[in-house]
């Protein structure tokens, strides 16, 4: 019997020449509508499992530490491994799923993080915690498939016109995660440490199979593409070695003489990136892109974006523990006013950009995060705790009001068969301005700290009250740190600010005429 959202005759064959563009196999009404929140409901566990690991990994990160007989710096390379390796990777998915479709891609990530998920959940303590950075690596390989592919799903499931609104609904389950993760992860740890990521493994499972019956491609893709085996490496080993040199100069384990090199390889690796994609007919990753001054400018305000709060919700983790006095669990419960105002906005801005535009609510989101930015640069141990709720939220809100719009302007910029594309470079910039944003972030508000202190508030919390002196240098530190983020946040609200108005009803009209076109062709 066939699917109920599958056509009942079989779709004339694609035009066998190459680089042709292929369009929609146009659904009618109901079943386009009925497959948008089945899509939706495949997104939505990706992005919940996602979220939910990330948030209670790092209450259980202590627990972790201890368990496995690791060090802090080993600690911190089981975060910056994983986002390393999506951030390098993205692009290449994204290229990858304009070749091969969404849904292929979008399972594969399921299972390779469900695979990762359950190594980390039996890494051992003989490896003091470096075979867990390498599980962690794994799950990233599948992180980068499951996000990347999750916005070009969306994407291609909503009619124009109702992007936004699926993108935002999208963000939902990431904010209910980011906003459960502590409870779970204080629970599963007061279990096991090893539970924080065993319980992905059946989450991971459904996903999978839920995908595997439910997901269609609703975009027909261009035939016979080549893939850019060059300039993907090139990218690769040119974004990976920035990256690591800039981690390995917040969180040193390395002789200077090494992290230079990185650099070296770096600026080779990317410059010989650039060569290859301008010579190359199909590019990994297509520059032309940029010269649209829509996808430009978002693209560049998500990733200052990123460079401006990267760090900012693992600092104030930090001062919570320290400075605030409480214990891991407590600090990430504390939290929950960012996750709740992101819950409560990211749909509305969605819905909102749709009908209205992006632009205006993309610049005030940023504008409103910029103010909460300020307001934390404020924050000492005496602050009360609604003060500091309240700067929370205006993050949250602002970052809920400037990420649907956003997104939803840059997707609409490029035809269908390069939303993979176009999804990946959104993640790539947004991830590179976060790991920048490490880089930045913890050398102002750490390098005063001893490290047997910072290793205490860690692990155990309970504040510095008994060492005012550190305690004076960590606020500080922790002060210029939200005070560049400010900065950075109003240059990104500027670029948002200059970028052309994005009208949903001219671009569902322009990606009509692009499809007539292609029809015609």
């Amino acid at each position: 019997m066939a699917h109920p959202l599958t056509p009942t005759t079989a779709p004339p064959e694609p035009p066998t020449g190459g680089g042709q563009v292929l369009d929609h196999a146009e659904p009618d009404a109901a079943q386009q509508r009925g497959y948008e929140w089945v899509a939706l409901s495949v997104t939505t566990v990706g992005a919940l499992l996602a979220a939910l690991q990330g948030s209670s990994l790092i209450i259980a990160l202590p627990d972790v530490l201890t368990g496995l007989d690791a060090t802090f710096l080993t600690i911190m390379w089981v975060l910056l491994g994983y986002l390393l390796i999506t951030t390098a990777l993205v692009p290449v998915v994204g290229r990858l799923a304009d070749m091969w479709g969404r849904k292929r891609l979008y399972l594969a990530g399921f299972a390779i993080f469900t695979l990762g998920s359950l190594l980390a959940g039996l890494a051992q303590p003989g490896a003091h915690g470096w075979d867990l950075v390498a599980y962690r690596v794994v799950q990233g390989v599948g992180g980068a498939l499951l996000i990347t592919n999750s916005t070009a799903i969306v994407a291609d499931a909503f009619r124009h016109g109702r992007v936004g609104l699926g993108l935002g609904v999208n963000q939902v389950a990431g904010a209910a995660g980011f906003l459960l993760g502590p409870v779970v992860g204080g629970l599963l740890t007061a279990i096991s440490w090893r539970w924080v990521f065993l319980i992905n493994v059946p989450i991971g499972i459904f996903g999978t199979l839920w995908g595997m019956w439910r997901l269609r491609e609703p975009v027909r893709l261009p035939a016979h593409q080549r893939f850019d085996w060059l300039g993907s490496l090139t990218f690769v080993v040119g974004l990976g070695s920035l990256l690591m040199g800039l981690s390995l100069v917040a969180f040193p384990m390395l002789p200077s003489a090494v992290v230079n090199a990185m650099f070296v390889v770096a600026v080779i690796g990317l410059v010989a990136f650039l060569i290859v994609e301008f010579r190359t007919p199909e590019p990994m990753l297509d520059l032309r892109l940029f010269g649209d001054r829509l996808f430009g400018f978002a693209s560049l305000a998500a990733g200052l974006n990123g460079l401006a709060r990267g760090a900012v919700l693992f600092v104030l983790i930090f001062f919570l523990q320290g400075p605030y006095g409480q214990d891991p669990l407590h600090a990430g419960l504390m939290m929950t006013p960012f996750g709740a105002a992101f819950l409560l906005v990211g749909p509305l801005s969605g819905y909102l950009s749709d009908h209205y535009g992006s632009r205006t609510l993309a610049t005030a989101g940023l504008l409103v995060s910029a103010l909460g930015l300020f307001g934390l640069s404020t924050v000492v141990t005496a602050t009360p705790y609604w003060e500091l709720a309240a700067f929370m939220v205006l993050m949250g809100g602002g970052s809920g009001l400037f990420t649907s719009p956003n997104v939803n302007a840059l997707m609409s910029t490029v035809p269908p068969r390069q939303r993979g594309t176009a999804s990946g470079i959104n993640t790539m910039v947004g991830n590179t301005g976060q790991m920048l944003s490490v880089a930045i972030a913890f050398p102002l508000v750490l390098s005063q700290i001893p490290e047997d202190v910072m290793f205490r508030v860690f692990l155990y919390g309970g504040g510095m009250s008994d060492m005012p002196e550190v305690q004076h240098a960590f606020e500080q530190g922790l002060h210029q740190a939200f005070l560049v983020s400010f900065g950075i946040t109003l240059v990104a609200a500027l670029a948002s600010a200059l970028r052309p108005a994005h009208s949903p009803r001219e671009a569902a009209a322009q990606a009509q005429d692009a499809e007539a076109t292609a029809r015609a062709a």
